[in-house]
């Protein structure tokens, strides 16, 4: 008998760390820095607006001219955001992320962010169900 495919909220990363539209890239990269990761929905006034990834700043960072200390995240991010719900197949979610090359979702509920899916939590999930549906 098969087992039912799992939600993204069993993998997906809660309470995720975000950061405003009007903070710097400094303030951006401190935050990345500090807490090991790449990606940092954006929000304004609590609305998810963007997402801007580690690799968005090394590339604005090699414009001219860009000092990162003044330029706003909202000058760097993606307006483009994945979203889901809790409740999405994790089937779905990964099959989405790879065939789009997505290095993340955000997971939102009631329109808050609640959790973010990264291909970190990717490899936790493939992990886990290699060793409880393989044994």
């Amino acid at each position: 008998m098969a087992k039912a495919i799992p939600t993204i909220q069993k993998y997906m990363t809660t309470a995720p760390h975000s950061i405003g539209t009007e903070q710097t890239l400094a303030h951006a990269h401190e935050v990345l820095r500090s807490h090991h990761i790449r990606h940092l929905p954006v929000l304004q006034g609590g609305k998810l607006v963007g997402m801007l990834t580690q690799r968005d700043l090394a590339l604005v960072e090699t414009l001219k001219d860009v000092d990162p200390n003044s330029v706003k995240v909202e000058d760097a991010m993606s307006g483009e955001v994945y979203t889901v719900s809790p409740d999405a197949p994790l089937d779905e979610v990964v099959q989405e992320m790879a065939e789009k090359k997505y290095g993340s979702a955000v997971v939102v509920s009631n329109h808050k962010v609640v959790g973010i899916f990264t291909t970190v939590d990717v490899c936790s999930a493939l992990a886990d169900l290699l060793h409880s549906r393989l044994k």
